[in-house]
Parts: C-alpha cells; structure tokens; sequence
C-alpha cells in the first residue's frame, strides 16, 4: 500500500481563493491553503462551516464558483471525479457506500481493481490493506452484518486500497468505540510513512488535536485561522466560534 514516493518539500495541494456560491449562499467564500507531501492537515468548525462542501471542491464533486485548485502538478479545478482518482486521490464519506451484497474482502478488491488489474495482484492489496485497518479477520464477513464503527473502517479501507497519494478523511471517528478511535488514531498517524499524505474533517476532537500537525478552522464559509492544534485550541476567535470556553480550559 501506498501513494507516490514522498517528497518533505513537495506541494500535494495547492487552494487559491476558492468559493463556492448555492444560489444567495456562499458556502465557500475565499479560502487558500496549501498541504505538503506527508503533512496530516485537519479541517475543523462547526455544523456549516462548508467544510463538505470544500471536501466536494477539492474532491471534484462539485465546481468551485471562483478559485483554483492543483494537486500534485495538476490543476483540477474543473476535472471530473475519475480523474482526480486516477492522479491519486480519494476520499471516505460521513455515510459509509459499501456494496452490501458483498464481503469485505470483494467491497475492498473492487477499489484495489482500479490499480491494479488482475485479481491476484487486487486480491493481496485488499488483505495488506484490510489488516492495516483492523478488519482482517472480517474478510469473508457480510457487508451487512457490520456495525456502524466497522462500517467506517471498511470506508477507509476502500479508500487506501485506491493507493492514493492524498486522502480526504470526512469525519471517520462518528460511530467508533474508544478503542476503535484509538485504533484509527494510530493508522491515521503511520499514513505519511506509507506516502500517504491527509486532510483530515472530524468533530472528535481529542482524536484531531493529538493526531493532525495542523488545523484549519471554517466559520460560515471561511478560513479563520490555521496552526498548530495547541495554538489553534486558545485562538480566541476558534474558542467563540466552535470549542467554547470549557474546551480550552480543558487544553
């Protein structure tokens, strides 16, 4: 498993100014940023903050009203979903999309078949890819039978098994037990070994904080601030728009 080979000082993605306007509102309004190769970025803010619909941007579900966007040496501001797959990313959803006819073993083979075209080559990227997440052992497992929290681990299981070079994590821990969070925690964090780099939306704080290099926080559609967790949590503006004031008493 694995994107491309990693390089500290390259620039994975590149966001200049994008918006994003549903007819009177701007869900997206003006937001840069950048994310070098091997960086765990994490997205935070509140419910509408626009941080699925900046997800969808970057993800080429939708088109920007303004802005660019380049990843890797690509601009992709306009490109369809398959394509930005093929340069090398992917994303997981809020809502788990399996085929739940199937195992997980077939669910995580039919991402892997998109690099790798024979079956026995998919077939030994779907179990490395399995057992990295914890689901292993529910290989031969119905897609149907598995609960909430196995559902979101069999997502980024889909996901990684695509051997992207970028991964949009949408709120991965919604669902977990304590140890499954823990468990994520620690696969999230060995993703840049693995030359994966991540940008990370998550409302479970205490995994982001410990596990992200940096924050970027969303308020009503714009960037209001980007650093370190431990600088971001006592930002005055982040404290009044989304941790509150016991949050950052607790940090």
């Amino acid at each position: 498993m694995g994107g491309a080979d990693k390089k500290e000082d390259q620039l994975m993605l590149w966001v200049e100014g994008v918006s994003r306007q549903f007819n009177a509102l701007w869900a997206v309004r003006d937001v840069s940023f950048s994310i070098e190769a091997g960086e765990i970025v994490g997205i935070i803010g509140p419910n509408g903050a626009g941080k699925s619909t900046l997800f969808n941007l970057i993800a080429a579900a939708i088109r920007p009203t303004s802005g660019d966007i380049r990843f890797l040496d690509h601009t992709i501001t306009r490109a369809k979903p398959y394509q930005v797959s093929r340069l090398g990313l992917a994303r997981t959803f809020q809502i788990p999309k399996p085929f739940r006819q199937l195992s997980v073993r077939e669910n995580v083979m039919l991402s892997a078949l998109r690099r790798h075209r024979t079956p026995h080559r998919a077939n030994r990227l779907a179990g490395e890819t399995m057992e990295f997440v914890g689901i292993d052992h529910l290989a031969d497992t119905s897609v149907a039978s598995l609960t909430v929290g196995l559902l979101k681990k069999l997502e980024v299981a889909r996901a990684l098994a695509t051997e992207p070079s970028l991964l949009l994590l949408d709120e991965v821990m919604a669902g977990l037990t304590p140890p499954e969070v823990r468990e994520m925690m620690a696969a999230i964090a060995a993703l840049p070994s693995r030359g994966v780099t991540v940008l990370w939306v998550e409302h479970v704080m205490m995994a982001i904080m410990n596990v992200a290099q940096r924050l970027l926080v969303l308020h009503r559609g714009q960037l209001i601030t980007q650093g370190k967790p431990a600088e971001v949590s006592k930002d005055p503006a982040v404290i009044a728009a989304y941790l509150g004031e016991k949050y950052a008493a607790r940090s």
